[in-house]
């Protein structure tokens, strides 16, 4: 609580916070459920390709605001140009983002950004972090979908995630929890 407050006294205007989380999709086929007829398997081409990307993103249950960016892998470097490229947008705001314990979130070699402060969840808790859920909604999306290529693939997560609205992530998002959290009642 003394980080946010400390940086928030520097000069940045607004609070928001936000759930971050990564998300591996790849060209092997995520078979699923889908609509058939009474007793018919449904079909769809499978693939067994170990080629895939990763999604970064940050989903704020307070207001819906979202950022999601494409990675090839999960690094220190790569969590550092995503915390970089987040901390421009709306960079008077203050971000406090709640995140997993990976290790690459707590390289240190890291430099978190002055308009960014990170909070850690337990360990082993997926279950508090609702960006699990936004990815839940995604992974739905793509099941039984089959991509030749991984720019195909790119540009299909990139339809996905610049059609994802506020109210969207706002009601995907606020568990019960953050809704009474006496910290934005202040």
């Amino acid at each position: 609580m003394e980080a946010i407050k400390s940086k928030h006294d520097k000069g940045l205007h607004s609070i928001n916070f936000y759930f971050e989380d990564e998300s591996r999709f790849g060209l092997y086929t995520r078979a699923g459920k889908s609509l058939t007829a009474k007793g018919v398997k449904p079909i769809c081409i499978f693939q067994q390709v170990y080629k895939s990307t990763y999604l970064f993103g940050s989903f704020s249950p307070i207001d819906g605001s979202h950022f999601i960016q494409n990675y090839n892998k999960c690094t220190a470097e790569n969590f550092q140009n995503y915390l970089n490229s987040f901390s421009l947008i709306k960079p008077s705001e203050l971000k406090v983002i709640t995140l997993d314990n990976g290790a690459f979130h707590k390289a240190k070699k890291l430099i978190i950004p002055n308009n960014i402060v990170l909070i850690f969840l337990p360990p082993y808790s997926p279950e508090l972090n609702p960006a699990e859920r936004i990815w839940q909604t995604f992974k739905r999306e793509f099941t039984n979908e089959n991509f030749k290529t991984m720019d195909e693939l790119n540009y299909w997560l990139f339809g996905l995630y610049n059609n994802i609205d506020f109210q969207t992530v706002k009601s995907t998002t606020c568990y019960e929890y953050i809704k009474t959290c006496s910290f934005w009642a202040e």
